[in-house]
């Protein structure tokens, strides 16, 4: 039995660690030339290549959503966008080498089905001319909202060789989804996810998020069994991030019918167990995923990797960010493009690459990414592999951070032995407070500071 009243304790302002250094360190003295520099680099090593297009436009603002939209109705706009595209990537096309092997390509968003069939089809058409070395086995993916998606959609993607969509739904309970203002049925979605099974998409996931306005153990628990009926692949179960300073549509939610942190930790709890039941297997944090799923394999693999769209498959390749907002990740930094549509087409009309801010790592951070990583993936961490790959003494590099781990230990939370960590299973609900311990940026008075969300 989990004392969840002990756990409380643990409702902290802390990161995702979608990356580290995390987001809050990118800076504007990163610039397009320091980007370039890390592109040379990156091509020098001829890793394979992640691709993310992010296409950014949605009808109606979803109060919840933490992603960089533009809310719009006007097909004119999406028009302009494609041509923006399309100059953004002349100009990548001129550094980076494109025929570096592909392993990944994702749409995200925004609602990238807000695009028509037409759009979508010019789009992958602009993708496929400049890069044409898709790996035999690439996962090629889609963000959808079941909302907006028809067959003639559905078939472009097909055709284009994507073979993975995540369904964004959240909640199925109605109190829930009108508090959040997205509706959305039960109905609408299993049409969507049938549809895409009928194009012979061979993996679906679905994302859910506990923590919103009126949920609670028992609302979740009817949306975990309607969402497992509906037999998908995998399963992104996300803990809501509150962070109104950041987006304002977050400040429509009324705060006082958000689940407590025990009732939060309660939903997890089931959750776990749950779909441990049905036969998913947990991957990280907050993902689940069938015992034949590639996120799961991965894990054998060495091929788990989390990076701005949770965990991922095909570790050790660069991300390569293209459009408004997105974020690349070489192998010596990361780099983001401009989020105001003015600022990222000026850029690129100028002949450049429309880098806003980023982040060169250091030696230090590199290390410290690893461990973190690997704590987020795999729960837990070897002192051994670190030293064979940084030529360092674990345990003396990181003697103050092993030396914040003993309430984690004291609590039953983790093992620490003389060969590395390893992360119990009620140990991985607080994953993102025990990698903290091993994060240089972080203050005593970060949980005061408008800059994460709570990890409970």
């Amino acid at each position: 039995m989990i004392d969840f009243d002990k756990f409380v304790k643990y409702s902290k302002a802390g990161p995702r660690y979608t990356s580290y250094p995390t987001a809050v360190e990118f800076t504007e003295k990163f610039t397009e030339i320091d980007f370039l520099k890390q592109l040379e680099a990156s091509n020098d090593k001829s890793r394979p290549m992640s691709l993310y297009f992010h296409l950014p436009f949605c009808r109606s603002a979803c109060y919840f959503c933490g992603c960089n939209v533009v809310f719009t109705s006007k097909d004119d706009k999406k028009t302009r966008y494609i041509e923006y595209l399309k100059k953004e990537m002349a100009i990548l096309a001129k550094h980076l080498n494109v025929k570096r092997a592909v392993s990944q390509l994702h749409f995200g968003g925004g609602t990238p089905t807000f695009f028509s069939a037409e759009e979508l089809r010019e789009i992958i058409a602009l993708i496929r001319s400049y890069f044409t070395n898709f790996e035999t086995d690439a996962e090629v993916s889609c963000e959808i909202d079941p909302r907006f998606l028809n067959e003639e959609q559905m078939k472009v993607l097909a055709d284009g060789g994507f073979n993975r969509i995540s369904f964004g739904v959240q909640d199925f309970d109605e109190k829930v989804q009108a508090a959040v203002h997205r509706t959305q049925s039960f109905e609408l979605t299993k049409a969507a996810v049938d549809l895409a099974r009928r194009y012979g998409i061979q993996s679906i996931n679905m994302d859910l998020i506990y923590g919103l306005p009126h949920q609670s153990l028992e609302t979740f628990k009817e949306t975990l069994k309607k969402s497992v009926s509906l037999d998908v692949d995998r399963f992104a179960v996300f803990n809501y991030a509150h962070v109104p300073w950041l987006k304002k549509t977050m400040r429509k939610l009324d705060e006082t019918t958000m689940p407590h942190p025990s009732e939060k930790l309660s939903i997890l709890k089931f959750t776990i167990d749950y779909m441990s039941e049905m036969g998913y297997k947990m991957i990280g944090m907050d993902h689940f995923a069938k015992p034949t799923d590639e996120l799961f394999l991965a894990i054998d693999k060495g091929e788990l990797n989390r990076n701005f769209q949770g965990y991922t498959t095909k570790g050790g390749s660069d991300l390569i960010g293209v459009g408004l907002t997105s974020i690349s990740e070489l192998d010596g930094c990361y780099s983001q493009n401009h989020k105001e549509m003015d600022e990222y087409e000026a850029m690129i009309d100028d002949g450049k690459l429309p880098v806003h801010r980023g982040v060169a790592l250091s030696e230090d951070d590199k290390i410290r990414k690893k461990a973190i990583m690997d704590l987020m993936g795999g729960f837990r961490l070897s002192f051994a592999s670190l030293d064979k790959e940084f030529g360092i003494n674990s345990k003396e590099y990181f003697k103050e951070a092993l030396s914040k781990l003993g309430e984690f230990e004291a609590d039953e939370l983790l093992r620490l032995t003389s060969e590395g960590i390893e992360i119990s299973p009620t140990g991985r609900m607080v994953v993102r407070n025990i990698a903290m311990s091993f994060d240089a940026y972080l203050s005593a008075d970060d949980a005061n500071k408008n800059k994460f969300s709570k990890t409970v």
